[in-house]
């Protein structure tokens, strides 16, 4: 495996920093001037969906452009995008949709003016998400579904104008095979949002319920009962994502300048063995993972997909999310308890203990540690 980037790679490497310092929002601006930041990434040739193919848009970069791009946006704290349209239904769209399908909802998903959420997980479906019970049954005419279920953890779907969910159409057979992918618009009277507020106080994910929703059968993306198989697809992709590598590197250097304003002694935190340990194995664990998301790089340059390595990086990834936070908690000390309140000593206390609670799920959502460990062990290490 090469992984020393060529004079072509460092070349694009600069002119993606050189683009960031001429266009990034500053302060404030980066939230007011978001659209405008997007234009400008889409202007470039689809830097503003840098993983979609030419056809749909998308710059054409080659895996390690994509893996340049995504550490230079991370370095430099760009505007995020929201995922679930641009990152996660576009791809079944492109694979799966119809033509009707893709002319229908593409455009929306791209510039941003529709948003979607994810109807995945339920009440008694989290890690095990093939136990699903949401129903949809097909109307006698064979033109809707008439959908009825609950799902939980929904993220965004108090702002969500669609959802892409996953529903049971048949319970004959392997539960995995009965389960099929459905488009549901959020405006449906029949749907109810209830709002979860997280253990780190902020209002991201929902309860949603849905009674006698009719979905048109044109809404269900590919065959009845493959839904499944779109899914694992979907879910590999997103594990990869939710590893978070660059945004990790960059947090670990935050926690470090943290704690080097922690004064103790003659020195600073940073200078105490005890500390300074904790924060070089992070270093350590940090580097290989980015050597594992290098290897994949690598394997799907030669044509292969990300495949079961995707349970590794997301598996260690939100551990060392978690790890950093837990850094920045001890940084913290006693100043980190009365957070969310008037800010008390340093200025990174106030947020500590609120990214420390709020990063808890990180292990639990896009499928959960110890279901990332059997993937692992059955795919990777032929245990299974």
């Amino acid at each position: 495996m090469n992984i020393e980037f060529s004079e072509d790679d460092l070349a694009f490497q600069n002119k993606v920093v050189n683009f960031i310092k001429a266009n990034l929002p500053k302060g404030m601006e980066m939230w007011t001037k978001r659209n405008e930041w997007f234009q400008a990434l889409k202007a470039q040739g689809g830097w503003d969906v840098p993983k979609w193919p030419v056809e749909f848009g998308g710059p054409g970069f080659t895996p390690t452009q994509r893996y340049i791009f995504d550490m230079e946006m991370a370095r430099h704290a760009t505007p995020p995008q929201i995922p679930f349209g641009v990152g996660m239904l576009a791809p079944i769209l492109m694979n799966h949709g119809s033509k009707e399908q893709i002319d229908r909802f593409m455009p929306g998903i791209r510039d941003g003016s529709v948003n979607w959420c994810q109807g995945y997980s339920e009440p008694g479906a989290g890690s095990d998400l093939a136990n699903l019970k949401t129903k949809a049954e097909l109307s006698e005419d064979g033109t809707y579904y008439l959908v009825n279920g609950q799902k939980i953890w929904t993220t965004l779907a108090h702002i969500a104008h669609w959802m892409f969910c996953l529903t049971r159409t048949s319970s004959s057979g392997a539960k995995q095979e009965g389960i099929t992918f459905l488009l549901i618009p959020m405006d449906d009277p029949g749907i109810e949002t209830r709002p979860i507020i997280t253990l780190g106080g902020s209002h991201s994910v929902n309860e949603v319920y849905l009674t006698d929703v009719k979905v048109p059968v044109t809404n269900r993306i590919g065959e009845e009962g493959k839904g499944w198989t779109y899914a694992k697809g979907l879910l590999v992709h997103e594990r990869t994502g939710l590893a978070g590598i660059q945004h990790s590197v960059l947090a670990l250097e935050k926690s470090k300048a943290n704690a080097r304003s922690v004064k103790t002694g003659d020195g600073s935190l940073m200078d105490l063995p005890s500390f300074k340990n904790k924060v070089g194995a992070l270093e350590a664990e940090l580097l290989a993972l980015e050597f594992t998301e290098l290897r994949t790089l690598s394997q799907v340059s030669a044509g292969e997909g990300p495949g079961p390595e995707s349970s590794i990086l997301k598996l260690k990834g939100t551990e060392i999310q978690q790890r950093i936070s837990e850094l920045n908690i001890e940084a913290a000390g006693i100043y980190a308890a009365p957070w969310g309140g008037k800010p008390i000593g340093p200025d990174f206390a106030r947020s500590a203990t609120s990214s420390y609670l709020g990063g808890r799920a990180t292990t639990i959502y896009g499928g959960a540690s110890e279901v990332q460990k059997d993937v692992i062990a059955k795919n990777v290490l032929d245990l299974g």
